[in-house]
Formats: C-alpha cells, sequence, structure tokens
C-alpha cells in the first residue's frame, strides 16, 4: 500500500540592499513519484513536495569595501546544529559567487561587468554531513547582472570621408553615421543614443535619431571651398545632463559640376608668321580658362568667321586644353599681309540644369601678321608632261617650263637640267627661256619614258632655287619592220597532198601603233608563183604555209627555201623578207615525221632490218669485251721494286726522255720552222670563224738557211704589227731549245775524270742496305776497271 508525505519546504530567500534591490519571486510546485523498495524491510512512499523558485539581479561595477551580498539558501531541514552544508555549482561558482557552506549566505567575490556576462545560471544543494547524501534535490537559480550607464557610445569609424555635388539643395543627403553603445538597451536610457552637430555648421545639418548628414545652405560653390570638417556627437540618456557621449569626423567634399563657361583673360591676340612656313606650322597658343575640372572643364576650340578662315585653323590640345593655330594654307605676303580671326572655345560638356546661367563659350580676335621672306622661284605648274616623236631631230624643242620669282623684287630666273635626272645627257635646257630641247636620238623601243627633274635659281641669289619634275613621253613612229616571232622548223611529208597546211606563222613588230598591229603576208617579187608552196594570209596577223603539190622526193630535193614578204599597215610602211626553211621527212601513213636524214634513206636503201640488228650486236659485243679487259687490268697486282728489305738489287726506271737536241731528226722534224711557205700552205685556224671578208695575208718569203731564232722573232714582230689581226687567244709552240750552255753538261756520264777523283768510302758505313753501292764504287781502281 503507498501513502504520500508532505516533504518540507526548500526555501530560497534573497536578501537585497534595501537601496538597489528589485525581489521577484516565482512559486512553483512539483509532484514526484518515489516507487516503493524492500530494503530493511521498510516501506517507500510517494513524497510530494514544493519549493519556491526566485531569480536575482546584481548591480555591476560594485565598488562598495565590502563584497556585495546576493541572498541566502536554507532549507526546512536545517536544525541550526550544523549537520547540513550548502554547495553552490555553475556559472561563477567558487571564483564570482562563493556560499557560506554552514548558513548558505551567497555573495559576489568581484565586481561584475554585464556588457562581460549579464546572465549566470547557478545550482545549489543541500548534503547532510554525516551521511552524505542530499536532503534536498539539487536546484537552479539564475542572477542577472543589472545594467547602469558606463559606456559612451562610439561610432563605427573614426573618420569618415564623404562627398556631395556643388550646388545641391538644401536637405541633399551627403552621409549616414552610426555609434553604438554597449548598456543594456531594454534597461532605462543607457543605450539611448541621440545625435548632434558640434562642428560644420550652418553648411551641414544632422538627424538627431538617424545620424543622416544633410547639407543646410543652398548653391554651395566647389570654386569658393571645396573641403569641408564636421564634427559629430552621439551622447546616450537620449542626450539628457548626465549622459555619455562619443564624437567622430566627417570630412566632406565638393564634387565639381559644370556650371562655369570658358573665359579668355585677354580678348585680342596677335601672332607674327613668315611668309614661307610649311603647312601645318604651329604659330601659337591660346586659353580660355575654366574654374571647373576634369570633363566639365574640357573644352573645343574652332574658328567662328573672319578673314583667314581659309588660311588657318585651329586644333584642341587635350591635354593642356590650349587651343593652337596653325597654317591651312601657303601665306604670300604680296597677296595679304595681315589676317583676322575670331575664335570661340566652348566646353564639350554642358550640364543642361545651368544653361539658364548663360552661353557655355566665350570667343577671342586673333591677328596674324605675315612677314616677307626671300622665297624661291615658283613654277607655273606642279608638274610638266611632255610629249615628242621619236624621229626628233636633235636640236629639236620639245617644250618649255616656266618659273618666276614671288618677291617683290621679282629676280631673274636661270634653267637648268639636274644631270642626277639625264646622266646620259640625251636633253638640255636653255637657261634663259626655260626651252627644252634634244642632244641625242630618240628611241621609243628602248627607254619609252624620260623623267628629268628642272632646277630654277635666282640669278641674284642662287640659293633660292626650285625643282620641278619633267615626264617626257615618246611617242611611236613606224621605223621597225616586222618579222618572225620565233625560228620555225618546218617539215613537209614525202606523201603529202596538194593543199594540205604544214605551218602557221606569225610575227612580232616592235613598234606600238596606237590602232594596234596590222600585218600582211605575200610572196616576194621576185618569185610570185611558187610551184611548191602556196602561203595564204589569214587577216589576223598570221599566214598559213600550204602544200601545192602531190608528194616530194628527199632524193630529188631534201629542203626548201621559201621567202614570205612581210609588211605593215602603218606610216611609213615598213616590210621584211623571212626565210621559212622546209625539210622534206618520212612520214607514216598518220602524217607523223619519222626520218628527214639523207643519210638515213641511204641506209634504209641498203641494208634491211636484221643487217642493222647484227651490226648493233656486234658494236655492244665489242663494248663488253673492251670492259672486261679494262677491268682486268685494274684488278693486276703490280710487283714491288723491292720483295724485302734485305732484297738489293739494281734497278732501272725511266721517267721522261729528253731527246737529242736538234741533230736528233727522228724526235722532231725542224723543217716545218725552217720552211716558211710550208707555214703559209697551213690550214685556217681552228679557233676563230673564217670570214671571206678577210684576204689571207701573205708573208715575205724567208730563205732556207736563216736561223730559226732570228725567223722567229720576225713572225713575233709580224703577228704584234699587224692591224687585222683579231684580238683573241691562241697558243703557238716553236720548240726552240736555244744555243748551247755554257755549264756544259750535267750528266755522271760524261765526267769519269772527276768520279776519280771522289772518295765513296763511306758508303760502307750506312749499313748492308748500301753494301753492294759500296762494292761497285768504293772498291780500287782495278775492282772498276
Amino acid at each position: 500500500m503507498r501513502t504520500y508525505h508532505c516533504l518540507p519546504l526548500f526555501i530560497w530567500t534573497y536578501m537585497f540592499h534595501t537601496i538597489d534591490a528589485i525581489p521577484f519571486q516565482e512559486k512553483a510546485s512539483s509532484e514526484r513519484i518515489v516507487g516503493l523498495t524492500e530494503d530493511d524491510g521498510k516501506t517507500l512512499h510517494r513524497t510530494k513536495r514544493g519549493w519556491m523558485w526566485n531569480q536575482f539581479f546584481l548591480l555591476e561595477e560594485y565598488t562598495g569595501t565590502d563584497t556585495q551580498y546576493v541572498g541566502k539558501l536554507h532549507t526546512d531541514q536545517d536544525k541550526g546544529d550544523g549537520n547540513l552544508k550548502y554547495i553552490l555549482t555553475g556559472d561563477g561558482a567558487g571564483s564570482l559567487f562563493v556560499i557560506d557552506e554552514n548558513t548558505g549566505d551567497i555573495h559576489a567575490a568581484k565586481k561584475l561587468d554585464r556588457e562581460e556576462k549579464s546572465l549566470y545560471v547557478l545550482r545549489a544543494k543541500a548534503i547532510d554531513r554525516k551521511t552524505g547524501r542530499q536532503v534536498e534535490p539539487e536546484s537552479e537559480f539564475i542572477i542577472k547582472i543589472h545594467d547602469i550607464n558606463d559606456n559612451e557610445p562610439k561610432f563605427t569609424k573614426d573618420l569618415y570621408t564623404a562627398s556631395v555635388p556643388e550646388m545641391s539643395g538644401v536637405g541633399t543627403s551627403v552621409i549616414q553615421v552610426t555609434a553604438t553603445d554597449a548598456d543594456d538597451a531594454n534597461y532605462g536610457n543607457s543605450a539611448k543614443v541621440v545625435y548632434s552637430i558640434l562642428q560644420g555648421q550652418p553648411y551641414f545639418s544632422v538627424d538627431p535619431e538617424s545620424g543622416i548628414i544633410k547639407t543646410a545652405l543652398p548653391d554651395m560653390s566647389r570654386e569658393n571651398r571645396e573641403q569641408y570638417q564636421v564634427v559629430i556627437q552621439a551622447k546616450d540618456m537620449g542626450g539628457q545632463m548626465g549622459g555619455l557621449s562619443g564624437t567622430t569626423t566627417v570630412n566632406i567634399t565638393l564634387t565639381d559640376v559644370n556650371n562655369n563657361p570658358p573665359r579668355f583673360p585677354q580678348s585680342t591676340y596677335q601672332f607674327y608668321s613668315p611668309e614661307s612656313v610649311p603647312l601645318g606650322t604651329h604659330l601659337g597658343r591660346i586659353k580660355a580658362n575654366d574654374p571647373d575640372v576634369g570633363e566639365n572643364a574640357e573644352m573645343e576650340y574652332s574658328i567662328a568667321e573672319g578673314d583667314g578662315a581659309d588660311m588657318f585653323d585651329v586644333v584642341t590640345d587635350k591635354d593642356t586644353q590650349e587651343g593652337i593655330i596653325t597654317v591651312k594654307q601657303n601665306l604670300d605676303y604680296e597677296n595679304k599681309m595681315l589676317y583676322t580671326l575670331k575664335v570661340d572655345a566652348s566646353n564639350t560638356h554642358p550640364d543642361p540644369r545651368f544653361l539658364y546661367l548663360g552661353p557655355f563659350k566665350d570667343t577671342a580676335v586673333v591677328k596674324i601678321s605675315v612677314e616677307d621672306m626671300d622665297e624661291p622661284p615658283v613654277f607655273s605648274k606642279i608638274f610638266y608632261l611632255i610629249e615628242v616623236d621619236e624621229d626628233v631631230k636633235e636640236g629639236s624643242i620639245i617644250g618649255q617650263v616656266t618659273a618666276y620669282d614671288p618677291d617683290a623684287m621679282n629676280n631673274l630666273v636661270k634653267y637648268s637640267v639636274d644631270r642626277h635626272s639625264d646622266m646620259d645627257r640625251i636633253f638640255s635646257i636653255h637657261s634663259e627661256n626655260g626651252s627644252i630641247f634634244t642632244l641625242k636620238p630618240l628611241d621609243r623601243e628602248s627607254t619609252p619614258w624620260h623623267n628629268i627633274t628642272i632646277t630654277a635659281t635666282e640669278i641674284n641669289n642662287s640659293k633660292q632655287s626650285s625643282r620641278i619634275p619633267v615626264f617626257i613621253r615618246i611617242l611611236d613612229i613606224n621605223d621597225h619592220a616586222p618579222e618572225f616571232a620565233m625560228y620555225y622548223e618546218t617539215f613537209v611529208c614525202e606523201n603529202a597532198k596538194p593543199g594540205q597546211l604544214i605551218q602557221t606563222v606569225s610575227v612580232m613588230d616592235k613598234d606600238d601603233p596606237p590602232r594596234g598591229h596590222k600585218f600582211f603576208f605575200e610572196p616576194v617579187p621576185e618569185f610570185p608563183l611558187n610551184p611548191n608552196f602556196t602561203i595564204v594570209d589569214n587577216k589576223d596577223n598570221t599566214a598559213g604555209i600550204m602544200t601545192r603539190k602531190d608528194g616530194y622526193s628527199r632524193n630529188k630535193m631534201s629542203t626548201y627555201l621559201l621567202p614570205i614578204l612581210i609588211f605593215d599597215n602603218d606610216y611609213p610602211i615598213q616590210s621584211s623578207t623571212g626565210t621559212l626553211t622546209i625539210r622534206v621527212c618520212a612520214c607514216d601513213n598518220q602524217g607523223n615525221m619519222q626520218s628527214c636524214n639523207a643519210e638515213a634513206l641511204v641506209l634504209s636503201a641498203g641494208l634491211s632490218t636484221g643487217a642493222l640488228i647484227a651490226i648493233l650486236l656486234c658494236v655492244v659485243i665489242l663494248l663488253v669485251l673492251v670492259v672486261l679487259f679494262a677491268a682486268l687490268k685494274r684488278q693486276r697486282k703490280k710487283e714491288p721494286l723491292i720483295i724485302s728489305k734485305d732484297d738489293v738489287r739494281d734497278n732501272i726506271v725511266t721517267y721522261n726522255d729528253e731527246g737529242g737536241g736538234e741533230e736528233d731528226t727522228q724526235a722532231f722534224d725542224i723543217g716545218t720552222l725552217r720552211n716558211p711557205e710550208a707555214r703559209e700552205d697551213s690550214k685556217f685556224r681552228r679557233d676563230v670563224m673564217p670570214e671571206t671578208i678577210f684576204q689571207i695575208r701573205r708573208t715575205v718569203p724567208l730563205w732556207e738557211n736563216i736561223d730559226v731564232q732570228d725567223f722567229i722573232h720576225r713572225r713575233l714582230k709580224e703577228n704584234d704589227s699587224d692591224p687585222s689581226a683579231p684580238p683573241y687567244d691562241s697558243l703557238a709552240t716553236y720548240a726552240y731549245e736555244g744555243n748551247d750552255s755554257i755549264a756544259d753538261s750535267l750528266s755522271s756520264l760524261e765526267s769519269p775524270t772527276v768520279d776519280c777523283n771522289q772518295d765513296y768510302g763511306y758508303l760502307s758505313d750506312w749499313g748492308p742496305r748500301f753494301k753492294k753501292l759500296a762494292d761497285m764504287y768504293g772498291g780500287d781502281d782495278s775492282d772498276r776497271d
């Protein structure tokens, strides 16, 4: 049987200081069911117990001398006899919070900071000292740290940077600043921040709640002031007296807008320019001032009007924003000495919001004075083109150039031809009037164009000169006769029929008539009717050669010469005669050429095909035998002169035959040298083609017994003094050995008296190889005999 007993009440009591304690109690009840057991024969009863739940508060940053009292832990089981022990566990137990284990009093051992930790959860229990058993179940309670205003507001940045366009309206947002307070925002006004401006008025203002900084003055100009420094304060306690505060600095820059037009610092500019300056020369720079910056200050210069608008131009320098005055056309002092221009400077990026302020451009007057210079002569044209016939006579005037001095002095001009452009000196010019004339004949076919340079120089100042190109075109004159375009190898078959086309010929002409070439073909007047061939004019600058008879015979005539008269239709008419060589050949039935040689005709008539094959085989066999003989001869080894080192024998090797001199009539027939007539009747030279127009020169006959040396000298003199002898290289061998030597013969065979005085004993000391020589020359006189 179960019974229920009411357990003692576990009471938590929190004791406050009378000035800052705020009690809060919560009562809760619970029911615990305890199971029955048979231990020690006792009966366990289900017990219903209740306790008081308390939540405690502590002030942070306690500055008292004693420890701060938190509360007291007590149970009705405590009889005051010291048998119970109170234990505290959880957040900060033993370090921040300590408990008197006998009385259950809880104290804060250290100063607490809510910003570090605002809530502590602790657990408490009571233990019987004797048994060590809990007399009450472990219970949990909370200690909350009560906030005080001990933290000032802090901004997220120590320094803010912002910008706003100039000329902005009042209330334009610039930037928002934010400050935070570490105090408890849920308790009092410790964390309630209010913003205010300490520095920067009256230009800017700040919203006290949001911290948004706004413009407070209209039409602030960047050109007047660009940088502003604003100091913002954040104060807690809702800005009331005694609240903590923090500050930050905001640097505000006014950005530029295009609200200023360009302005020239002066209304008139003066420049000077020599009349001889080249085109594109920079004469000067002008600049309009614009207080704006960046693209708002970019401007463009242009010529609005003026009498020099066509002579000058203005270019904008993008880097310096300057206008550069340049020369557009050639200046002439004698023509105009002063020009006046109106130049505009306008912004390239105007802002439509500020167009009401007026046009964003300015105008200045630019005056340019032209200075007189000594200028070189000027030709009437930039180049000259002259056309002349190629048959013009030497010394004929073909054209004229003119130049003048543009200066007021109007000095005289002389002309000359630049010889670097006329190296062959084909043309010349009259120095006074500029008339160009020829010095040599012209030929269009070799040089159809001549490009020369004419120089005009002031007579009083040779440094002032000008050059002009003159292009001379040579016009064609019909001075070349047409001729065959190529060499034609023409043949006709022996079995040809009348009217067959055997060749088509075309011609060429070096001339170039304006109407094109037109050629005509006819037989020569000497042979108006050829019995063998016919010339047919195709009317397209070609002619066809046709056969005129039935069959041709190589035995009767193997080659025909066909002269053709060719002439053109230009004036004057030019004509020439071309001869076509036509060979008679053997052809097959399709007209394909087989043989055109007369020798082949003879061979074919006398020898059969079998005989020709037999001859060819014999020739091949003979060539094979010759090749084999040569191969065997190459493989044959030569016997050495000395077989071994110890084998010494006499070997006589003949290397050359000197001959017997003039007394040796078998070696060379000197009669040819001594017989001049035999030389005169010799054949022509083979290294020079004989010409029929040269006569064979006969020399003066010489005597039979004339000395050979005198004969050679006379022939050399005759050839050196002969003006008709061509300058060619030739080799003439006269084979003249000369007189006897005063040193006599060098042969040892003819000097026995000298040999007998020689001592050859030293040959015995040279070893066994020279033993034979030592025996032959080193013995006694009897031995040698």
